[in-house]
């Protein structure tokens, strides 16, 4: 009975404007740190499967390694660097409670960056490049507005 009353209570005080604010923002938080630990498990394991690559494919033919290899190594390579920029997002998410959306479009352009790094166009047509060319495009003109946005608050 009294655990009944006691969660009677808690729905109650639910309701009111504040107390539903702080239990959303705790939620938030509890959320944030999942999804950061989650990226650091993401991003051990990345580091892993990198070294277990570059292992296996030191000890292949020298001619083999620069026909593809070296394309594959930067591809996980970058894929570390992007899980370490995401990582940060959320970090600085739980620093100060805003998502900073130059670290985002940061993060967004490296994503592209190693798409057109490891791109093939071999098995690609070329809408595919020309789709990377305007994203680059998009997300450049994007980091350049909020950069020069951010920094004209910061003189003031």
């Amino acid at each position: 009975m009294r655990i009944l009353k006691r969660l009677m209570n808690r729905a109650i005080d639910l309701t009111s404007d504040e107390n539903f604010l702080i239990s959303i923002a705790k939620i938030e938080n509890l959320v944030s740190k999942l999804l950061a630990i989650g990226m650091v498990l993401v991003t051990l394991v990345a580091v892993f499967d990198l070294g277990i690559y570059l292992f296996q494919r030191l000890f292949t033919p020298a001619n083999e390694f620069f026909v593809g290899v070296l394309i594959d190594i930067f591809g996980l390579f970058l894929n570390i660097l992007i899980a370490l920029e995401i990582l940060e997002n959320i970090t600085a998410y739980l620093r100060n409670h805003v998502i900073q959306l130059e670290l985002v479009i940061v993060t967004s352009l490296t994503a592209v960056a190693r798409k057109i790094i490891i791109f093939d166009g071999s098995k690609s047509t070329g809408t595919d490049l020309t789709g990377l060319a305007l994203a680059i495009f998009a997300l450049s003109v994007s980091y350049w507005i909020v950069r020069s946005v951010n920094s004209k608050q910061k003189e003031h």
